[in-house]
């Protein structure tokens, strides 16, 4: 039996009861603003709603609180073990479930809902509370308010499908066996990741009289004079990519440049924040702007180890500008790069390319693996949870 006739059989003629959420809790309150003592050498977090994310509570940047202010803070309104938080200002609607682990902390502008699972699976909640129809709802909520924020109404008043509990234990059963599989795909990514970098750092680091230390700008051509910006309402729009100092920006209708080449960041906070690659290869038609340097080399090998080399060392000696950190022609002419022979460079690319495609690349490696996964996830999500009813509970 093919998945899909299971899903079928599964769902077919089952009874659904749609019942508001205030039902379906033991207990719930709104964790309110305090204004307790905040210090960095105290041990208790204190979240926000924007600690809220994906599931789970993120204590990395939370502010600090003393025992005697949880305790006093929590006497009354205790966070237990198996808690959901519901964001309720800002990014609204975003939940995560407590964990055993999670303990002790406190904080504010939440809505902490006790649910009874005699009635409904606190997983099944949490898939539910994640599909489309649940952040288009609280969408509407914070476009009618003009703000991020959420009523308690908005939450008490939201109707959920309440198929038996055993039908909800097999939902939750088919859609873990995804979120699971995209969970072992992401810690292997961040292992590959880890492993790249390793390889990298040894590959790209030699030892003085090793090699020779050759300038960027004996090793490449710069067609830097060549560029040409426009402005976003002057472009004709097109097919061809047109790039600036962190990727592709727009397309457009024609070229300038037709080849492979190395663009290089000239300007922006990402050349020193590098949360993306400040070297990135291109190849055919392109259209490049004044932000990006257009360097040209005689091989692929060439090419590609500058890449790498580059997006591995630090650039700030070479950065002018503090609030508009720039790496002009003359800087990035004059770093040094470590020239071993050709046989050498292209054993290197080959290496470093075969965890730079594992790790980066939508077409083949691991983050294709993961999206298609997440693809997958969502689909058997609306297939499972599409259960018939009037419009979803609209807020007062």
């Amino acid at each position: 039996m093919s998945e899909l006739s299971y899903m079928d059989k599964l769902l077919d003629k089952v009874e659904v009861e749609w019942i508001d959420l205030a039902t379906l809790t033991k207990d719930r309150f709104w964790i309110m603003p305090a204004t307790p003592k905040f210090d960095e050498n105290e041990k208790i977090p204190y979240i926000t709603s924007k600690n809220i994310r994906g599931g789970n509570i993120d204590f990395e940047k939370t502010k600090r609180i003393s025992q005697s202010d949880y305790l006093n803070l929590s006497r009354n309104r205790p966070i237990l073990t198996g808690d959901i938080l519901i964001s309720m200002i800002g990014t609204i609607g975003e939940v995560a479930r407590v964990k055993k682990t999670d303990l002790d902390f406190y904080g504010q502008n939440m809505y902490l809902i006790r649910l009874n699972e005699e009635l409904i699976n606190s997983d099944y909640f949490l898939h539910f509370f994640d599909s489309p129809s649940i952040k288009n709802h609280f969408n509407s909520v914070k476009n009618n308010s003009g703000q991020g924020y959420l009523k308690a109404n908005d939450i008490e008043k939201l109707q959920i499908p309440i198929p038996p509990l055993n039908i909800q234990a097999e939902i939750v059963r088919i859609l873990d066996t995804f979120t699971e599989l995209n969970t072992e795909l992401t810690a292997e990514l961040v292992a590959r990741k880890q492993q790249y970098n390793y390889y990298r750092e040894q590959l790209l680091t030699f030892e003085e009289g090793e090699v020779k230390w050759t300038p960027l700008g004996d090793l490449a051509e710069n067609l830097d004079s060549k560029r040409k910006p426009i402005t976003s309402g002057l472009r004709d729009a097109g097919s061809i990519p047109y790039y600036g100092a962190s990727g592709i920006v727009d397309y457009v209708k024609d070229y300038i440049f037709d080849g492979d080449y190395l663009l290089v960041s000239e300007d922006g906070a990402n050349l020193t924040a590098r949360n993306t690659p400040i070297a990135f290869s291109i190849s055919g038609k392109n259209w490049v702007n004044n932000h990006a340097h257009v360097l040209k080399f005689e091989t692929y090998a060439e090419r590609r180890y500058v890449e790498y080399y580059l997006n591995s060392i630090d650039l700030t000696p070479y950065i002018s500008g503090a609030a508009q950190p720039k790496l002009n022609q003359k800087n990035l002419n004059s770093i040094k790069i470590p020239s071993p022979s050709l046989k050498e460079k292209e054993r290197i690319v080959t290496t470093l390319g075969t965890f730079d495609a594992l790790t980066t690349s939508f077409t083949e490696g691991l983050p294709r693996e993961i999206a298609l996964r997440q693809q997958q996830y969502e689909y058997y999500r609306e297939l499972l949870l599409s259960f018939a009813k009037a419009e979803v509970a609209d807020h007062d």
